[in-house]
């Protein structure tokens, strides 16, 4: 489950280390390519309210091995795009439709005793961080020799495989849900009302989201330009960094039922804080980035996976669409993030991302500061 999440999930970031290029062979501004990583993140926001609940009311094998059949239809259209509007379709159904990850997170909550929810819910997230960051290494080397098309055409294949893979392999649940789709949808929103923490989580998560993506959408441009003046292999690079952050979300899984979350939220938070502030002053460095997407990612992957161990302890039987809220959330977040990141960058260059990064992280603190005074 962790691989699939992996590999899956990189769909939707193979764009970001390759804005440049696309907006060079299309003829298009920064900023319009942009609006490929924003649309795509936003389409995956939108399977996530759709398409992720279904897996509390059908079978979730049967309803991920047709999913697949979009994915490569999708990925294969954003190859062999030829205009700037195809590509925003596209990028749209591969967001829309690679949301298997957040079928596999509920999917091994489920599947585990209480005592070992939080760890195997922090090795799946793993997988699916890893995923999301080793896909901008990967997209831009292969964007830097062979063009930013052969990603996608490699991604086709290997979703192929893996879908060969799933239907041998991957274990399967009994729907634990019995009733119309309308009512499927109906009782979201009762879970949205009912249940305090999970409306908190939702908005900690998009925040901690949006200031990530501000970062992440516009780092492509960033290191085109003096003192860098690099190609995209460059930009895909540093996502190696930010693994290793990744690779966090295991451990904070594995301590996240034994420690105080008031506490690691805090450190978190502040963690985030700390990464922009080395992307304000020492962002024209390479140790600068290097240390700051360290630390922005392990700020962020503590909040993800705390948040979900929150979610998860109750309400057992509704797994997808506790998932659904919280990620649909968590992904407009990133989105709205994306965007604004991309905007300021068009305005006022890298410092308009650091300002708009940086207060992301400000309005999540002050939120927590009061929810603390509330209690």
């Amino acid at each position: 489950m962790a691989v699939s999440a992996c590999v899956v999930v990189a769909n939707n970031y193979y764009n970001q280390p390759l804005l440049g290029d696309i907006s060079r062979e299309l003829n298009i501004t920064e900023s319009k390519a942009n609006q490929v990583a924003t649309i795509t993140i936003l389409g995956y926001a939108l399977g996530l309210f759709l398409i992720v609940p279904l897996g509390d009311m059908l079978k979730k094998k049967k309803l991920i091995i047709a999913d697949f059949v979009l994915i490569i239809a999708s990925l294969l259209c954003f190859a062999s795009s030829s205009s700037i509007e195809i590509m925003l379709l596209s990028g749209f159904l591969i967001g829309l439709s690679s949301v298997v990850p957040q079928m596999m997170v509920p999917l091994a909550a489920q599947l585990s005793a209480p005592a070992h929810r939080s760890k195997n819910i922090g090795i799946v997230m793993s997988g699916l961080l890893i995923g999301i960051l080793g896909s901008r290494v990967v997209s831009g080397y292969v964007g830097a020799y062979w063009g930013w098309r052969m990603i996608f055409y490699i991604a086709a294949a290997v979703m192929f495989v893996l879908w060969i893979f799933i239907i041998v392999l991957l274990p399967d649940v009994k729907p634990t849900f019995n009733g119309t789709y309308k009512a499927l949808m109906k009782s979201i929103l009762t879970l949205v009302q009912k249940r305090s923490d999970l409306r908190i989580a939702a908005i900690k998560g998009a925040l901690s989201l949006a200031s990530f993506q501000a970062f992440w959408t516009t780092l492509t441009f960033h290191v085109e330009q003096p003192p860098f003046s690099a190609q995209s292999d460059t930009a895909g690079l540093l996502g190696i960094v930010g693994i290793g952050g990744a690779l966090c979300a295991s451990f904070v899984g594995s301590i996240a039922d034994k420690v105080n979350r008031v506490a690691l939220y805090l450190v978190a938070i502040l963690l985030m804080l700390a990464a922009w502030f080395f992307f304000g002053f020492m962002g024209y460095t390479y140790i600068g980035l290097i240390i700051g997407i360290f630390i922005l990612d392990v700020g962020l992957q503590s909040i993800h996976v705390t948040n979900q161990s929150i979610i998860f302890a109750k309400d057992a039987d509704a797994t997808n669409r506790l998932n659904t809220v919280y990620m649909t959330c968590y992904f407009l977040g990133g989105s709205f993030g994306a965007y604004i990141g991309g905007l300021l960058w068009s305005i006022y260059g890298w410092p308009g991302v650091v300002f708009s990064g940086a207060l992301f992280v400000v309005l999540l603190l002050i939120f927590q500061l009061m929810e603390l005074r509330k209690k």
